[in-house]
């Protein structure tokens, strides 16, 4: 057996592992006692959601897009793309959703053949922070964030119908198109737009141009720390406030301002509409680290999600099943208003 059968192998198995809520199905070709045992733990947390939710999943599909191999004689190192569909049901309804992940495998040769002895996710939804540039400079990742993500007050939006020539007429709406904000996020989920900047950290970036094609106007201030805004690059730097852009800005701004975009705080995932927005705190600790839109509802009336970094399509809002989520995770839900 070649690496690469045991490669198509692992992803066949991944896919009866969730529909059997287990890891059996890998324990004879995979070692990594670390990742089967994370598996486990999102696989026993969404058996409990799909059972709160009373879904029953019905099929799960992957397609296997290997991206960069590095071949030795007795190991190989395999960065792959899983593209996964699966489906579930709800009473009469079938859901769909849909997300991409990428891997990074090392598969090692033994007298049987191949095993896999290590799995490790190469992006997950807990976000990368970004230290200030100097003048010129690009934005680099750092570890504490404590040198930003302080947002200033609003002010009054600015119009700039210049901003994206392309979209002329949608900062031009004063009511909040729902279905125009949830048709770009289902058309880009799987995709940047080549129109906008793509950022390691994508989640906000994307949520924010899913409200700016539902019409929110941007509120140009030219300061990172203020407004709501977008300019791309120029001159050798990058343009765009940090509530564009940052998971843990995006909320205060779109709570504290008083025109154009803004929003309002409900408490329960129910209250939310399609366009509306949910900001999560993996640790607890009151900064927000990942950003979603709300693009359909389920069988219950519950919010199903798109995002980017790890590119989902009607994901069930809650992420139990992402690498992520912990016990101490909080929510933000925000309600856009329907006037801008």
């Amino acid at each position: 057996m070649s690496w690469r059968t045991t490669l198509y192998e692992y992803v066949h198995h991944r896919n009866q592992m969730e529909l059997d809520y287990s890891v059996d199905p890998l324990l004879p070709f995979v070692q990594d006692t670390a990742f089967l045992q994370r598996q486990h733990i999102q696989l026993t947390r969404r058996a409990e959601s799909d059972r709160d939710r009373k879904l029953v999943p019905v099929k799960c599909e992957t397609r296997l897009v290997i991206d960069r191999v590095s071949e030795q004689p007795e190991h190989t190192i395999a960065e792959v793309t899983l593209k996964r569909t699966q489906f579930g049901r709800i009473r009469e309804t079938v859901h769909e959703e849909r997300r991409i992940e990428k891997e990074r495998l090392i598969l090692l040769a033994d007298s049987d053949g191949w095993s896999i002895s290590r799995i490790e996710a190469l992006r997950t939804e807990q976000a990368l922070r970004l230290r200030p540039a100097a003048p010129g400079a690009w934005l680099e990742a750092e570890d504490d964030g404590s040198s930003f993500d302080y947002m200033r007050a609003p002010s009054v939006p600015f119009l700039n119908r210049d901003m994206i020539p392309e979209w002329p007429n949608a900062v031009a709406r004063a009511v909040y198109n729902r279905y125009a904000a949830a048709f770009y996020a289902d058309l880009w989920w799987d995709k940047e737009n080549p129109a906008f900047l793509t950022f390691e950290v994508d989640c906000t970036n994307y949520v924010s141009q899913c409200l700016f094609a539902g019409g929110a106007p941007m509120n140009y201030t030219g300061k990172r720390d203020s407004g709501w805004w977008y300019k791309g690059r120029a001159g050798g730097q990058e343009l765009w406030s940090f509530s564009w852009s940052v998971a843990n800005s995006l909320p205060f701004y779109l709570l504290t301002s008083r025109r154009g975009l803004r929003g309002q705080e409900v408490f329960a995932p129910q209250d939310l509409d399609i366009g509306d927005c949910i900001s999560y705190d993996w640790d607890g600790n009151g900064r927000f680290q990942h950003s979603t839109v709300v693009t359909a509802k389920d069988a219950n009336g519950m919010p199903l999600v798109n995002a980017h970094t790890i590119s989902s399509k009607h994901r069930y809002w809650s992420y139990t099943d992402s690498h992520a989520w912990t016990e101490r995770t909080r929510y933000r839900f925000i309600h856009i208003a329907d006037s801008l």
